[in-house]
């Protein structure tokens, strides 16, 4: 049995002579929590449409849960759950009238799924308010429980957090934590926002003009875009040895006979440079270097929105 529930090969969606997709080759593990990101308009709504069946490709192959061909493919997408660009929610019905008519609607005769979901996504007290009259979070919440109403095995969402305020924001992290660590779920969640995916993705696949330019595990991630202080001495060996003593720093790597680069006690960079030449080192460069998660996204994909 395949342990991927997703896998494309040189998917492709063209629009008159412009590709939305071009050529994208992605691949997603069951467990994972992969964030998908991208500037708005990059593709990622795209992707996820044409995993989800919701339009056809031009060109390339879609496998899910280890299988391909029309077939398996219509069998596979029912164990899928998603919410992709504006929901549909029911203005007039509560928020069990509307987990009851989707339960309806996806022909699951478990009738206790309804208030199962109502507490999994922190809405079971919500009582006879209508949607209509719902905060935007509260909406994002319940298109996530209609989603969520068939307990599938991938749920694919697309911008989950946007327009939320802080502490919307931190309240669906924690859901969808939840449902990754709790409920197994595998996740495809799609952001422009890198900081905030940062909080709960295990990989990334970096998207930009219908490209994907980079699939990468959060850990490959934190290693290239971590800060660092860049040190340029002849006196590397010299050097390590009093950063040894003093500050017991260990994560650090010998570039070359010249520089040296320090991966913690980034905040005591003065103090490590006043140091270093108190122990009798020529230091001829020091600072700190590197960059933060959004800055990486930026020089990956060579520019803002």
């Amino acid at each position: 049995m395949s342990d991927y529930v997703l896998r494309t090969s040189g998917i492709s969606k063209k629009y008159g002579d412009t590709y939305a997709l071009q050529n994208v080759n992605i691949g997603i593990k069951k467990g994972q929590i992969y964030g998908l990101i991208g500037q708005n308009g990059a593709g990622k709504t795209t992707l996820m449409r044409a995993v989800t069946g919701l339009i056809f490709l031009s060109e390339g192959e879609i496998e899910l849960f280890g299988k391909t061909g029309k077939a398996n493919l219509q069998a596979g997408r029912q164990k899928i759950g998603q919410s992709i660009e504006s929901p549909a929610l029911y203005p007039n019905a509560t928020a069990e009238q509307s987990l009851e008519i989707q339960r309806i609607i996806s022909n699951n005769p478990d009738k206790s799924v309804v208030n199962k979901t109502l507490e999994l996504i922190g809405l079971a007290d919500t009582g006879k308010k209508k949607t209509k009259d719902f905060s935007l979070g509260m909406k994002q919440r319940l298109a996530l429980g209609q989603a969520l109403i068939n307990r599938p095995e991938f749920l694919i969402l697309d911008e989950p957090v946007n327009g939320l305020d802080p502490k919307g924001i931190i309240e669906m992290r924690e859901l969808l934590q939840r449902l990754a660590h709790n409920e197994g779920t595998t996740l495809l969640v799609s952001s422009h926002l890198l900081e905030e995916l940062s909080q709960i993705a295990t990989h990334y696949g970096i998207i930009d003009r219908g490209r994907l330019i980079k699939q990468l595990s959060a850990e490959e991630l934190a290693n290239e875009a971590r800060q660092y202080i860049r040190i340029i001495t002849a006196q590397t060996a010299e050097a390590v040895r009093i950063l040894e003593k003093k500050y017991a720093v260990k994560d650090y790597k010998v570039m070359s006979a010249k520089e040296l680069r320090v991966y913690e006690q980034i905040d005591k960079t003065g103090e490590i440079n006043t140091m270093l030449v108190q122990g009798g080192i020529t230091v001829e460069a020091i600072g700190t270097s590197g960059q933060n998660l959004e800055e990486y996204f930026v020089n990956l994909t060579g520019g803002t929105e």
